[in-house]
């Protein structure tokens, strides 16, 4: 390998130019996986490998600055380099394997032609072998979401501790997914099918590459990250096949550090009350179109300092009588020098579970939940990762370095589970991570993926997308409970009040949550990207409400008639008529409105049945019982049609549109609220955390909860409502949920024609999880980045599908030409014939 004229393997794609690659033994094939990753996503690995090293304002200019900022502080490429220089020492063959995929990236990159290196004057720069490592970090340095202690340490500071629980919503979360195993009992081949679909930040190009990888020792396809070799989250072997999603863990800690400078540099006070030397330097960051910024690198016994230093914060005032500021920040592979790389060549070559099983023994980060199922009827449901032993206080705040008892002790043991009737679900919701995570996403999703699977015994591969495209939103309840009560009269025995449950809807389904500031959407892309925000001009733009908790100043009222033509005028259709064909269309039966697992009747009237695990849930001193001002006739119609909504969110949904702009109204109305007067102000910290510490989208996402909590801090809930009701009811919106609900990927620079990006069916709390940010943003920049059904009957009647395409250069055919089956809900055949696809050239 590697001798000038010589034959490393062969490029293959399929109709949809999927690279397919076959080399004589595993290295061989990593040079040409590295090669064909350049050649089709030049731009992409430039820019993460900029990212990873904290340099990419150099060329994005002073939007990326924080990010930088951030990766230089938490030292990331260093801790990369580490990685690397142990997994030299102690797996060699594994490090020779990784030591090709670059070759083969640093070979394609000088033959790669993307215009986006034209456009900024950019030259492709040198991979050196720690750089994967450094991608995989920088891609998944947050997804763990230790930002989340700042705000609580925040809100609990603001308005006491009780109100942590409440904006938890057990969320807001980082990056999620669906997925699901269904045994061979319970389908019609007799053996299992995985399904899912990982929820990321939409990206250009997309953040996972389609791609197969043969070779004597293994034939595996699946969806590798774009940077680092093999197919680490979600593959299928033939004989076994594996998903992942976050388990939603806490595994890092914030320190809050005493720090002080002598003539020698800087100390920090350790917990056994001595000042010790932390180490120090300065760095220089460039910026495209300003003068270089310089950062002071300060790193502790604890770990990297990321907030503040000696002197405090860069734009806050210490508190009389307190330190300045200073947190640093402990992670894994900071302490270990391991980053799990050397799992990815066993999983490559498992044949069975108990392979994929000891082959994950190995990982590291992020904390997975790991799904497999293998061909013999073998099962595998369990949890991955590194999670140090320490002090529940670790978990929930930030600690003080300078007291004992908050030292990490060791590593948890990873939790199994197994499957429940023949099927395993994972959602990011409490299941077998909780304990090792604080806050998990609510259990709607799960909820609702797991009904779907009960209301069949057997199932198919092709019946799995129906699942993924389901738009049931559970979360709607509490908010349409406090909307049936409004301006009906207290219920008597001649008066019922408010309406009886209709049948034949459901009331069972999801949430993924995510925080957001400034447009900036909390996942695991924040920093020098922006992927909620639409510039002024741009297609999408005028889409949303008005952000940081301005609500309108005009009343709602008129002539009390609605006109003739309003979208409030006339009746909804039944909504058990299936929708036109389209992003919103009803794809099967699986896909209907079902009863709730537990066979109560359905229910979309907002009332919680009698019995319920949630009834009594939105009780409280202002709980929703009838009462209250006489709504306009405008509100009261809206009402009524809200009141008989079924609760999916599809594109083509007319009432969906209206419930997002009560929920938006709401969101805004209550973040406003004097009672979070306080709460509304971040602190100064880096720009870098303050998706995590915006108000608006906190309340956005833990809106269930607070309208469901017995008492909200003296928040009359029920006036709000109507305030929020009558306003969308004197300007309620024209179209559909798709007009506004539109994608928005995130792009390092902006396309110099931009797209007429499609609408969307979904919400952040659907299985069809496409998040807009209530309160501040329709535009869904985070959603299924990438869908698959693995079937372990025969590997060829497997599905996959990414948003876009499996080219990341503009204008190929193979760029956008998926999105249109990714709307629909349709995925890509799996091809495995060599005969079916077409031979591009020799490595």
């Amino acid at each position: 390998m590697g001798n000038e004229g010589a034959v490393v393997g062969e490029i293959f794609r399929d109709p949809w130019g999927i690279p397919h690659l076959r080399a004589d033994d595993a290295n061989g094939l990593a040079h040409v996986q590295g090669r064909v990753t350049a050649l089709d996503r030049a731009w992409q690995l430039e820019v993460e490998r900029h990212r990873a090293q904290g340099t990419s304002a150099s060329f994005l200019g002073p939007e990326a600055l924080p990010w930088d900022r951030f990766v230089r502080r938490a030292r990331l490429s260093d801790t990369a380099r580490r990685c690397w220089d142990e997994l030299e020492r102690t797996d060699p063959g594994t490090a020779e394997w990784v030591r090709a995929y670059v070759t083969g990236v640093n070979e394609g990159l000088r033959s790669a032609d993307a215009p986006e290196f034209t456009r900024t004057g950019l030259v492709p720069g040198r991979w050196e072998p720690w750089t994967p490592l450094a991608v995989w970090l920088s891609t998944h340095i947050l997804f763990a979401g230790f930002p989340a202690k700042l705000w609580r340490e925040h809100i609990t500071s603001r308005l006491g501790a009780d109100a942590v629980g409440l904006f938890a919503a057990d969320g807001p979360g980082t990056a999620g997914s669906n997925g699901w195993l269904v045994a061979g009992d319970r389908t019609v081949t007799g053996h299992a099918v995985i399904a899912g679909d990982p929820h990321r930040f939409i990206e250009d190009p997309g953040v996972y590459q389609q791609i197969r990888l043969s070779c004597p020792e293994f034939d595996v396809v699946g969806l590798a990250v774009p940077g680092v070799p093999g197919i680490a989250h979600f593959g299928h072997t033939g004989s076994v096949a594996w998903a992942i999603t976050n388990a939603m863990a806490d595994y890092q800690d914030l320190y809050r550090e005493r720090l002080r400078r002598t003539g020698a540099g800087v100390e920090a006070l350790g917990p056994d009350g001595t000042w010790r030397r932390a180490a120090r330097h300065t760095e220089t960051i460039e910026v495209a179109g300003e003068e270089p910024v310089e950062v002071e690198v300060v790193e502790t016994d604890r770990g990297p300092v990321v907030i503040g230093g000696p002197e405090g914060l860069d734009d806050g005032v210490p508190e009389p009588g307190e330190p300045p500021p200073a947190v640093a920040l402990r992670y894994p592979p900071r302490v270990t020098g391991d980053l799990g790389f050397g799992a990815l060549l066993p999983l490559l070559r498992a044949r069975r579970v108990a392979d994929v099983d000891r082959a994950v023994d190995r990982w590291a980060e992020p904390v997975n939940v790991i799904m497999a199922a293998d061909t013999e009827g073998g099962t595998l449901h369990r949890v991955a990762g590194r999670v140090p032993v320490r002090s529940a206080a670790n978990g929930t705040r930030l600690v003080p370095a300078w007291e004992p008892g908050y030292e990490w002790r060791g590593w948890h043991e990873p939790p199994r589970a197994g499957l429940a009737d023949g099927v395993a679900v994972m959602a990011n919701q409490r299941g077998p991570a909780s304990p090792l995570g604080v806050e998990f996403a609510p259990p709607h999703r799960a909820d609702r993926i797991t009904a779907l699977l009960s209301r069949r015994h057997r199932w198919s591969a092709a019946d799995m997308p129906a699942i993924h495209m389901d738009t049931h939103l559970a979360s709607a309840t509490p908010l349409l409970t406090h909307l049936t009560t409004l301006g009906v009269p207290p219920t008597t025995p001649g008066n019922p009040g408010t309406p009886a449950p209709r049948p034949g809807t459901t009331r069972d389904a999801v949430a993924e949550p995510a925080a957001a500031v400034g447009g900036a959407v909390s996942s695991d892309r924040v920093g020098g990207r922006a992927p909620g925000v639409v510039p002024e001009g741009s297609s999408s733009a005028g889409s949303t409400a008005a952000v940081g908790g301005a609500v309108s100043s005009d009343p709602a009222g008129g002539s009390g008639v609605v006109p003739e033509g309003s979208p409030l005028a006339g009746s909804r259709a039944d909504p058990d008529v299936p929708a036109p064909n389209g992003p919103g269309a009803t794809r099967d039966a699986a896909a209907e409105p079902a009863a709730a697992a537990g066979g109560q009747p359905a229910d979309c009237s907002g009332v919680v049945p009698e019995g319920s695990p949630s009834a009594g849930s939105t009780a409280g001193a202002d709980g929703p019982v009838p009462g209250g001002p006489a709504l306009s006739e405008p509100a009261a119609v809206l009402r009524e049609r809200l009141a008989g909504w079924d609760r999916r969110m599809d594109a083509g949904s007319a009432d969906a549109a209206l419930f997002a702009a009560v929920r938006g109204a709401v969101v805004r109305r209550l973040a406003a609220h004097p009672a979070f007067a306080g709460a509304a102000a971040p602190p100064p910290y880096p720009e870098v955390f303050r998706p995590w510490l915006a108000l608006v989208p906190r309340v956005g996402h833990a809106l269930e909860h607070l309208l469901s909590a017995e008492e909200l801090f003296g928040i009359d809930r029920r006036e709000v409502v109507r305030e929020a009701l009558e306003e969308v009811a004197a300007r309620p919106p024209a179209g559909t949920w798709g007009d506004t609900h539109r994608l928005a990927p995130w792009r390092a620079l902006p396309p110099t024609t931009p797209y007429d990006e499609p609408g969307l069916s979904g919400d952040h709390d659907c299985v069809l999880c496409t998040s807009p940010v209530p309160g501040l943003t329709d535009l869904a920049a985070r959603g299924p980045a990438a869908r698959y059904v693995w079937d372990l009957a025969r590997r060829e009647d497997s599905r996959w599908v990414v948003p876009l395409g499996a080219s990341g250069v503009p204008g190929s055919p193979h760029h956008r030409d998926q999105q249109p089956l990714w709307l629909a809900g349709d995925l890509v055949p799996v091809v495995t014939d060599w005969a079916q696809l077409t031979k591009e050239t020799d490595v």
